[in-house]
């Protein structure tokens, strides 16, 4: 999972990162899903309430307390402060006991934790495409399990259909894998999309059928800035009158975290929700080895314990999120690209299918290649995704300044029109020459976009 194209890019970036004056001429971080947008809220929050940050209570320091050894389980203040979010973000239409919650060290440990509880090393899950390429990484290193895709396609807005999980568990039968559940991220990562409700009946007839489980990762479950709404598995669960000692009930499991919602991935703080007694007494036992501070926990609680600054938040997290959206879609269609409809996370779902040679994963390396080493914008492959058809990719818009966008989207349409405008030449000679005078005016392009104080100036 680690060689991946996706954590490649990673790689090339981190040696030759864009700066706005040290280095503009630098690779621009576009595959790295972190939001950035509302530090601002946060900072001044922290600004009005300086004992959370101090470690005080009633003017009283309670470092020590802090410091010492706390229950394994979780500060109770912080465990409910974190449910109360949870539903918050739902609208309030579930709610969560703070007893069947489980801490982690981000949404990586909850998601790894919850396949140690439900399967053992050679079984299976499966996993709609496109993916977040860490799965790879994070769901098989240790605990030994297989992923087998479910694959689905542009036909229908890469919705989950009947046939498609069915043709996925009949292939692990046929690799001999015995499937012990599905996990979908919802909103999905990297699509930008939520899951229908449809979507959701579906997969809760299927694992109740199979009688195996669903994970929902629900990462991205605060960044749903458009309609349709998100719809979280428990608030599916309960439309179905499920009851609470059903064993479809008992399948159902979710992960969170605050790494997307509140931009905080430094912090980890993830999250593992169940409705098995037996799986949060495993997990519990597991998050031993990847627990939150106390002082993490502390501060959170009282941040997240303050309605009026959740509220706001989460309003204003949204209208930033959508207004950053389009102004990613606006750039990419001038440049004559399109996306996916999008309505949530902090990517776009982006159709570059008509700029490959072929319709080939080669092309689409080949294509990604330029974009990376030429353009130096640092963007996703669909293939790193497992996505099914060449020439998707994911294209993130919440992790950079504005300006530093707009630079990025003039760097592409430069690209495209330099690649792609000119009309071709025949002969072996007179290609080559053409496609050496395109790198050289492509390159011209990316050296004349810089900054200074007032914003993006082409030209200099």
């Amino acid at each position: 999972g680690q060689d991946s194209s996706y954590f490649l890019g990673w790689q090339e970036y981190e040696k030759n990162p864009y700066h706005e004056v040290h280095n503009t001429n630098g690779i621009i971080q576009m595959g790295l899903a972190e939001n950035q947008l509302c530090f601002d809220l946060l900072e001044s929050w922290l600004a009005k309430n300086p004992e959370a940050a101090a470690f005080k209570k009633n003017g009283e320091s309670i470092f020590a307390e802090l410091a010492l050894f706390q229950d394994y389980h979780g500060l109770p203040a912080f465990k409910k402060a974190m449910v109360d979010f949870m539903a918050e973000i739902r609208g309030n239409k579930v709610t969560f006991d703070p007893n069947h919650l489980v801490l982690t060290a981000g949404a990586t440990s909850a998601n790894e934790t919850f396949i140690f509880c439900l399967a053992d090393p050679g079984e299976a899950v499966l996993i709609p495409t496109p993916y977040y390429p860490g799965f790879d990484r994070d769901l098989k290193w240790r605990t030994g399990v297989e992923i087998v895709p479910i694959h689905c396609t542009s036909s229908n807005g890469f919705q989950i259909t009947e046939t498609a999980l069915e043709e996925a568990y009949q292939e692990a039968e046929k690799r001999n894998l015995r499937v012990k559940g599905v996990l979908v991220t919802n909103p999905s990562n990297p699509l930008g999309t939520t899951m229908t409700r449809n979507e959701l009946y579906l997969l809760l007839s299927f694992v109740e059928d199979k009688g195996i489980h669903l994970i929902s990762d629900e990462i991205y479950s605060g960044t749903a800035f458009s309609s349709p709404s998100f719809i979280s598995v428990m608030e599916v669960l309960k439309d179905r009158n499920c009851d609470e000692n059903s064993e479809v009930w008992q399948r159902v499991h979710v992960v969170y975290s605050l790494s997307k919602d509140l931009g905080l991935p430094g912090f980890r703080v993830g999250a593992i929700y169940s409705n098995d007694d037996m799986v949060v007494a495993a997990a519990t036992k597991m998050s031993s080895f990847g627990l939150v501070s106390s002082q993490t926990q502390h501060l959170l609680s009282a941040m997240l314990s303050d309605k009026k600054l959740t509220k706001n938040y989460i309003a204003e997290n949204h209208k930033r999120l959508k207004q950053r959206q389009k102004k990613l879609v606006s750039g990419l269609q001038k440049s004559g690209i399109s996306c996916l409809n999008g309505n949530a996370g902090l990517f776009c779902w982006v159709d570059m299918r008509h700029l490959l040679r072929s319709n080939t994963f080669e092309a689409e390396m080949e294509l990604w290649k330029k974009i990376v080493y030429e353009v130096h914008l640092n963007i996703s492959p669909g293939s790193s995704c497992h996505c099914t058809e060449p020439g998707w990719f994911r294209v993130c818009f919440a992790n950079l300044p504005e300006r530093t966008l707009d630079l990025a989207m003039q760097r592409l349409k430069a690209f495209v029109g330099e690649y792609y405008n000119v009309p071709e030449v025949n002969g072996g000679s007179q290609s080559s020459h053409l496609s050496h005078s395109r790198r050289q005016s492509l390159t011209k392009w990316v050296s004349r976009l810089s900054f200074d104080d007032r914003g993006p100036i082409p030209g200099r």
